[in-house]
């Protein structure tokens, strides 16, 4: 049996149903591509048995074959040819487990592109800039990833407001670097480049963070990961493309709205990094509403069709809306309650009381309860705000202040992980923690979306803050040093100096007002255990 599959491949089955064959994202794709409809780049699913068998015994027989003739195919359907030096085929080169393990495994993007390419795609764009912003992006995602480059060991640039020539003299400086520290150069054929990108995304299956995370999450270790190649579409062609991720419902709160982070002129990595300042969804809609109707629309047939919430990743290319993936949103324990509630009363998704009570059992209602109760109190007067953010997981907690990863795994008390952003690098740390604040990303950043899987609470974006050294200051002058205690508020976005608490009657009055739904499930749940008696 073939190990490659094309994304419009008749499986016999739903092909949300092949998670363990061809990975969630390469499920996605391919519900998303042959069932759904949707506008969804062409590409191909390397299976999750062909990484097992590589990890075990290396590069399998006949695998170079599967996958030239699966580029052909891909070429013929965008009319470019991978290395065309004219109009080059661009891929995208993306990990995806049976289980979601959000930003622990590799990507590579823009893969394709050297110095014969990167002059066709700037002809055939008419966009010199947008081709050479391309470029940077490519070698330095490659380095990293396939080649082991430290990323703080390359050359920086400040790619807003650079020129096309700074671009140019920029990718230069990253070649000079990356054969200096690797010893090799980036390779110039796009097959080598494409092989030594699918071995990377193999072997990540075993970095340690992803080894960190599995072990937090219980996964097994034996799964391995497939790997999807797919026809890039670009998110940093102009004022007029960007790209974003966005949950059918609020994955915090669990209200119908959608809810995620859009950045104009931008690829996919610039918007779960953590690194920039995203927009809301909702700029899309002010910018672009064409392409906000098409997405709404499809965020809907994606949650009836799965009956659940989805969590989505897009890219709109010069005003067209393609869709990149999707997989059953992460959520939070007071926001899986409501949706689990409101989706029974939905008549287009009707789940039964049965599921209901599968989706949130008892373990999962209790700790809704404690995170409403977390958050019930309303701080004195006198009590000393460090700064707000937002509100990523609720939750409202108090710990030590931790600047690092490694100090929260020495940590033998309650500590809160503060960092500009976190990384996959930082993910051992995270699990110890009590609290993540972060002062740079948004809603659908790295901290906010490992935060909410685990159901940690976390602050992201408090941009008023800054780490300097071991402290925290704020604009105002207010600081905190490492080891100082702070509270963080998950639903709010607020931080404080010192321990925040509530008391127990203000609680038990905080789930009655914002969960009645438990209420109403738990009494689904009295009359289930009473008619099995």
């Amino acid at each position: 049996m073939s190990g490659v599959y094309s994304f419009d491949h008749d499986h016999g089955v739903p092909a949300r149903d092949l998670g363990h064959l061809l990975g969630g994202k390469g499920a996605g794709l391919a519900e998303m591509t042959a069932e759904l409809g949707f506008d969804v780049p062409p590409g191909f699913t390397i299976s999750v048995p062909v990484c097992r068998d590589y990890l075990a015994n290396g590069w399998p027989e006949g695998l170079d074959e599967q996958i030239r003739d699966h580029i052909k195919v891909l070429a013929q359907r965008m009319g470019r040819t991978l290395g065309d030096p004219n109009d080059p085929l661009l891929v995208a080169v993306r990990s995806g487990a049976p289980v979601s393990m959000p930003g622990m495994l590799d990507t590579v993007l823009n893969l394709g592109l050297n110095d014969d390419t990167v002059l066709g795609l700037a002809r055939v764009s008419g966009d010199e800039h947008f081709a050479w912003d391309s470029y940077r992006r490519f070698l330095t995602m490659y380095a990293t990833t396939v080649m082991d480059v430290p990323e703080e060991s390359l050359p920086s640039l400040e790619p807003a407001g650079a020129s096309t020539d700074a671009l140019r003299e920029h990718v230069a400086d990253l070649h000079d670097r990356i054969t200096e520290i690797a010893g090799r150069k980036v390779p110039h054929a796009p097959y080598d480049q494409l092989r030594e990108a699918i071995e990377a995304v193999f072997r990540s299956w075993d970095s340690d963070r992803a080894r960190a995370y599995r072990s937090h999450e219980g996964i097994n270790g034996d799964l391995g990961t497939a790997c999807n190649v797919q026809a890039m579409v670009f998110g940093n062609r102009g004022d007029d493309s960007g790209t974003g991720v966005v949950f059918t419902r609020d994955p915090s709160t669990g209200e119908a709205v959608p809810f995620g982070d859009y950045l104009p002129c931008a690829q996919g990595e610039d918007v779960v990094a953590g690194t920039m300042t995203t927009r809301p969804i909702t700029f899309l809609g002010e910018h672009q509403p064409a392409a906000y109707r098409d997405l709404l629309a499809a965020l809907r047939r994606l949650e009836i069709h799965y009956r659940d919430v989805c969590d989505v990743e897009f890219t709109v290319e010069n005003g067209k809306l393609w869709l990149l993936q999707t997989r059953i949103g992460k959520r939070s324990a007071v926001a899986a309650v409501r949706i689990a509630a409101e989706m029974a009363d939905d008549p287009e998704i009707a789940l039964t009381p049965a599921e209901v009570l599968a989706r949130v059992p008892e373990p999962l209602r209790t700790q809704a309860r404690a995170e409403v109760a977390a958050e019930a109190h309303d701080p004195d007067a006198g009590t000393v705000v460090l700064g707000t953010g937002l509100g990523a997981s609720p939750g409202r907690v108090t710990g030590r202040v931790v600047l690092t990863a490694d100090e929260a795994l020495c940590a033998d008390d309650d500590v809160i992980l503060v960092r500009t952003s976190t990384s996959p690098e930082d993910v051992a740390g995270m699990s110890v923690a009590v609290g993540i604040l972060t002062t740079r990303g948004g809603l659908v950043s790295h901290a906010a979306v490992v935060a909410r899987g685990w159901g940690l609470p976390a602050v992201v974006g408090a941009e008023a803050l800054t780490i300097t050294g071991d402290t925290i200051v704020a604009d105002d002058g207010t600081q905190v040093r490492a080891g100082d205690i702070i509270t963080i508020d998950g639903a709010s976005g607020c931080v404080w100096i010192g321990e925040v608490a509530g008391t127990s009657s203000e609680a038990e009055d905080a789930v009655a007002e914002r969960l009645p739904h438990l209420l109403r499930i738990e009494e689904w749940a009295s009359t289930t255990e009473a008619a099995s008696a």
